[in-house]
């Protein structure tokens, strides 16, 4: 593991960069080198290959755009989707190399900023806990930041601990649908009553709402941004009632 040391929030989808890359320039060479390919009864002309590797590029680039730019402004999107008092107890779901909550921290004065991650590196480039707290060194909330290696799945915080909980890019990395329900379970047993969740993903996004208004949420806000994030990125706003009912946890 590389250790950062200038402020480096890293590359999003690492791995996936790499096989579009990889694939990419496979394609390039068939079209340039002029060979088409058989796919069973099915003649794929190497002219073909040229569009395709052209999308390939494209989405390159779009994904570098996003981790260089796109997330800051969707950083903001996120944090000013909320009203901050300053003393707020916050969470950030996958926090990775601290982009959503060191932002967060920013907007505390007495608060405090919560971050857990597992730490997979072909999500994120570079991705520690060591690393994480280092660039919250070099943006000075260093104070008022404590990360720690959990899952969202089960973790060891007391019930109704945190008055707002985030998220960006975290929960499509649990594959199962249970494992979902039970991530949503865990968000609103740590939630605090009239506390706020706000989520920003790309896939899952209807079945995390409905799992949330299950468990006894209501939602707020849901935006799509499209131009400037790749692939377009939905933010969900949930809100928890004042009044505890966890029957349906």
């Amino acid at each position: 593991m590389v250790k950062i040391k200038k402020i480096n929030y890293g590359i999003d989808g690492i791995n996936v960069i790499r096989w579009l890359l990889i694939t990419s320039l496979v394609a390039s060479m068939l079209f340039v080198y002029g060979i088409n390919v058989n796919v069973g009864a099915i003649k794929i002309s190497y002219k073909i290959f040229f569009y395709i590797a052209l999308g390939l590029y494209a989405q390159v680039l779009l994904s570098l755009v996003y981790a260089k730019f796109g997330k800051f402004r969707q950083r903001e999107r996120i944090l000013n989707s909320y009203t901050w008092r300053g003393d707020e107890k916050v969470l950030d779901i996958g926090c990775g190399l601290g982009l959503l909550l060191i932002g967060a921290a920013k907007k505390l004065k007495t608060g405090k900023a919560y971050g857990i991650d597992i730490w997979s590196t072909s999500d994120l480039s570079n991705n520690s806990l060591e690393n994480a707290m280092q660039n919250a060194t070099l943006e000075n909330v260093a104070n008022k930041v404590d990360i720690t290696s959990q899952n969202i799945l089960k973790t060891n915080f007391a019930n109704n601990s945190f008055d707002v909980i985030v998220s960006n890019l975290c929960l499509h990395n649990i594959y199962s649908k249970s494992g979902r329900e039970t991530a949503c379970k865990e968000i609103t047993r740590i939630l605090k009553p009239g506390g706020t969740v706000i989520l920003s993903d790309y896939k899952n996004n209807s079945q995390i709402a409905n799992f949330l208004l299950d468990a006894g949420l209501n939602q707020k806000i849901k935006s799509t941004s499209y131009f400037d994030v790749f692939p377009p990125l939905t933010i969900q706003k949930f809100v928890k009632a004042k009044t505890e009912n966890f029957n349906k946890l």
